[in-house]
């Protein structure tokens, strides 16, 4: 019965000795990040040269996502940042971080890639489903099922990365966030094809729990990640 308020009671005297500031060029403090494949593809690179010029001995760990379940009042102690879509989970400041659409990624050449625009063809497609940890179903089928829409799925897999690299060595289709397919378009030789149907707007959203609200070196990171989110944007708008 302790426990909780134990810990949120810990968690406040630990503020007491976080400093006024951040002096990133001389920290050597090591972050935790929780996202999955896409995110980790999309943001580290570009958020890993700004660490490496402002602050060369700060280290970041990424962990796989885990679930929405991981979120509790242990796990928040544990973690800097999480980048996931979906609702605020207790305990957890949200902040919209940047958006997407979803797309087809088949292999150049492919022989229905100009056909699957049309429904019956994207029906007909044998694609790859990508069921993340802690869901039970890919979210694309949960809202094509939500229509009464059912596709052929011959493969699942558990990651989005995977699910291109299938794509682009085989006739699978794979209905996957489109920014992912710009980024790895060239590398492995995908084509983006619209889809018949339309999930609409995607958001990724940045979560901190609410113990790192005011620690500078959280702060700090925030913003990096923030700025990094915007010049996605930036360069979506200029694409279109």
């Amino acid at each position: 019965a302790l426990r909780a308020p134990l810990a949120q009671a810990l968690d406040q005297v630990r503020g007491l000795f976080v400093p006024d500031e951040f002096d990133a060029a001389r920290s050597e403090r090591q972050f935790r990040l929780m996202m999955p494949d896409l995110a980790v593809e999309l943001l580290m690179p570009p958020l890993m040269e700004k660490v490496t010029r402002l602050a060369p001995n700060v280290r970041v760990d990424v962990v796989p996502w885990r679930g929405s379940a991981i979120f509790h009042a242990e796990f928040a102690r544990t973690i800097d940042l999480v980048i996931s879509i979906g609702n605020a989970f207790k305990g957890f400041h949200r902040q919209l971080l940047y958006t997407d659409s979803d797309a087809l990624a088949v292999r150049r050449g492919h022989p229905m890639a100009t056909k699957l625009k049309r429904r019956e063809t994207f029906l007909a497609a044998r694609h790859v489903g990508v069921i993340i940890r802690g869901s039970n179903e890919d979210l694309i089928d949960t809202w094509l099922r939500a229509k009464g829409i059912e596709r052929h799925i011959s493969l699942v897999v558990s990651g989005y990365l995977e699910a291109l690299h299938v794509a682009a060595r085989t006739d699978l289709v794979a209905f996957v966030p489109r920014r992912l397919i710009a980024a790895l378009s060239k590398q492995l030789g995908l084509v983006a094809v619209t889809p018949p149907l339309d999930p609409g707007i995607d958001e990724q959203f940045m979560f901190h729990p609410t113990r790192a609200q005011m620690d500078p070196g959280s702060i700090w990171l925030r913003r990096l990640m923030l700025e990094t989110g915007r010049e996605l944007e930036q360069a979506k708008r200029k694409l279109s």
